[in-house]
């Protein structure tokens, strides 16, 4: 266990850094200090490998977003990009490079929208106490082009993401 939690620590770092397709198995033996044999016997193949970081990924991040409020979601991912830093969604960076081409990722970023939607959908409904499918939609869309955005304008992005997606709660309580 301690040998493939070092590998997926070392994979994500690099992957988050320099993307799926730039970061080579030789990359990633040395930056998780093991043999090429050891890193295969453990992942598999670079594309398993990512999606083992991808499931890493989606579980410290869906508990990081596990709260109850709109304003709260937007407190979670500035509080993300301070700690895990301003690189964009790092599931829709693979599927982008890997085109959808790629089983195991495609699973990995499909299952990790679909938890997230869902959880959206979840915190939305306490929010304003109802479903409201279209604001659900409204706040994916706030929350992911804030998290996008932040790589260039920085958590500005997030704040003015977050007087959006106020704006818009109100408006659906009323």
């Amino acid at each position: 266990m301690e040998l493939t939690r070092r590998l997926t620590d070392a994979a994500e770092k690099l992957f988050d850094r320099y993307g799926y397709t730039a970061t080579g198995m030789d990359r990633l033996t040395k930056a998780a200090d093991m043999s090429s044999r050891t890193l295969y016997k453990h992942a598999g193949s670079k594309a398993q490998l990512m999606a083992m970081v991808l499931s890493e990924r989606d579980k410290r991040f869906l508990c990081r977003t596990d709260v109850k409020s709109v304003e709260a979601l937007f407190d979670a991912l500035k509080d993300w990009t301070a700690t895990e830093g301003a690189r964009g969604c790092l599931f829709l960076r693979a599927l982008g490079e890997t085109g959808g081409d790629t089983p195991e990722i495609t699973a990995a970023v499909e299952a990790h929208k679909a938890a997230f939607a869902a959880r959206i959908g979840d915190i939305v409904a306490m929010d304003i106490g109802r479903d409201d499918p279209l604001l659900t939609e409204q706040i994916i869309v706030l929350f992911e082009g804030a998290a996008h955005a932040a790589i260039y304008r920085g958590n500005g992005a997030v704040d003015a993401a977050r007087v959006a997606a106020a704006a818009l709660v109100k408006a659906a309580r009323t």
